[in-house]
């Protein structure tokens, strides 16, 4: 439901409007409710009041008469007596004989609507059957609601003379004037009551989503890699603030664990590079010690050609020597962070500047433009092309296609520049993808994996990003970009 997927702080504000307006409905409802059921007894009360005083006055009349106390007699016995109790009692009587027929009754003429001549059998099987011998019947008619009670009069011998009927007009205008104004004053207390509970609902959501912001906003800018301030909020709900203790402790233990994270990271990476030292060391000092050796064994000072050997055996020296200065200084340089030089330069002609090195006739250069400036350091940017270079080169005499190919592009796009190295060399497998670019890797058999690692450092070092496309057996194109 979209009420369920609202913020926080709409549901609080609509829950407390419809809570008020669901509780003034149903109190409306209860008071409609109750005002009918108190017309009801109301007018059921009033209805046997006047039953049981008119029977009083009906029965002094046949005690007092002088025309014998039999059902034929009564028009006579209650000729003018039945006008008095009527004006005395403001309700019409009228008498009927056992079998329903009409006797006599205080009305001048009939009303045709509510007046019969004559009682409905259901009326007299109503009244023989009730245990008081009494029966009220209600019906409504042309919209007016009437009550008509029956029952028994009685001589002194309690023998059933006739039946008094007593209509009785139900008229609600005292009580519907009651309820309608009770129930404008209900509505005129809970539109008020309606409008603080807008204004109420309006700050205690505010109040409480303001909370629920910060630690969101807190949490959403939570990194492992910086420090995290912790959440400050005062004066809130205790739910709240269990909430905020609750992160505050979560940062002290991410802080630790970051800590913790990034030295066992610096130790690995040392105990990484320093594994890779000595193994790229201990590739020349092999040749380098069994030469020594087999010197030693081999030493003769009258040896005619001891000279020639002499010569040979310090070039094997010097060869191993150097390569070791080589490692050295290739991990010199990839520990070594570039200075940012601000350097304004021409990214076509260094390029230009940076293939000429190269004698592969298969290397080609293209530029849209004969001038693209940008700030990047001379001798870092003629790095970042040879070794991508060299690393294509060494792809295409791996892969072996019979027309090699090297493509060097570069373009302005917007505010960057971009260069792309295209090759039809062997490419790269699918699971090595991922890890082109970390310090160490290498697919080559010779090398020590540190070449696209340092393309990457230097790249990023600028504000650039270098990126890989790549099919195995097919070709790769590196593209790098950073801003002018």
């Amino acid at each position: 439901m979209s009420f369920y997927r609202g913020s926080l702080r709409s549901r609080i504000f609509l829950s407390m409007i419809l809570l008020v307006i669901g509780a003034s409905i149903l109190i409306a409802v209860v008071t409609i409710f109750q005002y009918r059921e108190e017309a009801e007894d109301y007018h059921g009360e009033r209805l046997l009041r006047k039953e049981s005083t008119i029977r009083k006055n009906i029965d002094y009349v046949i005690k007092t008469t002088t025309y014998p106390v039999e059902t034929e007699k009564i028009p006579l016995i209650f000729k003018d007596r039945i006008y008095e109790i009527k004006d005395i009692h403001n309700l019409e009587i009228y008498l009927y004989d056992l079998q329903g027929h009409l006797l006599k009754t205080s009305k001048a003429s009939f009303v045709k609507d509510t007046i019969k001549n004559s009682i409905s059998p259901k009326v007299l099987e109503g009244l023989k059957k009730s245990d008081i011998k009494s029966f009220v019947e209600q019906f409504e008619e042309n919209g007016i609601g009437y009550r008509s009670s029956f029952t028994y009069i009685t001589d002194r011998h309690f023998k059933p003379l006739a039946i008094l009927n007593l209509p009785y007009i139900e008229d609600d205008d005292f009580i519907n004037k009651e309820l309608k104004e009770n129930l404008i004053r209900l509505g005129y207390a809970y539109l008020f009551m309606l409008l603080i509970a807008i204004i109420l609902a309006y700050f205690l959501s505010k109040y409480i989503t303001k909370s629920l912001n910060t630690i969101s906003e807190k949490i959403t800018e939570t990194r492992l890699n910086k420090h995290n301030q912790k959440i400050i909020i005062d004066d809130t709900s205790e739910e709240i603030t269990t909430l905020v203790s609750a992160y505050n402790g979560m940062i002290d233990e991410l802080e630790i664990s970051a800590a913790q994270l990034a030295s066992n990271e610096r130790e690995a990476a040392w105990r990484e590079m320093a594994k890779q030292v000595a193994h790229e060391i201990k590739n020349p000092l092999t040749p380098m010690r069994l030469t020594v050796q087999s010197f030693q064994r081999k030493f003769d000072v009258n040896d005619v050609d001891i000279h020639k050997k002499m010569k040979e055996y310090s070039d094997t020296l010097i060869q191993q020597i150097d390569t070791m200065s080589s490692i050295a200084s290739a991990f010199s340089t990839y520990a070594q962070m570039p200075a940012q030089q601000d350097e304004t330069l021409n990214v076509v002609n260094i390029i230009k500047l940076a293939l000429d090195i190269f004698n592969e006739g298969y290397i080609n250069f293209y530029s849209e433009e004969k001038e693209i400036i940008a700030n990047f350091d001379r001798t870092q940017l003629i790095r970042v092309i040879t070794n991508l270079i060299k690393n294509s080169i060494q792809a295409i005499s791996e892969g072996q296609p019979e027309d090699p190919k090297i493509e060097v592009r570069v373009f302005s796009e917007k505010e960057n520049v971009s260069i792309t190295v295209m090759d039809n060399g062997i490419g790269v497998e699918s699971e090595n993808v991922d890890k082109i670019f970390e310090p160490k890797f290498t697919t080559k058999t010779s090398g020590m994996g540190l070449g696209l690692a340092m393309v990457k450092k230097i790249v990023e070092t600028y504000g650039g990003t270098i990126s890989l496309n790549t099919a195995y057996e097919i070709g790769t194109t590196f593209k790098v970009t950073f801003p002018k």
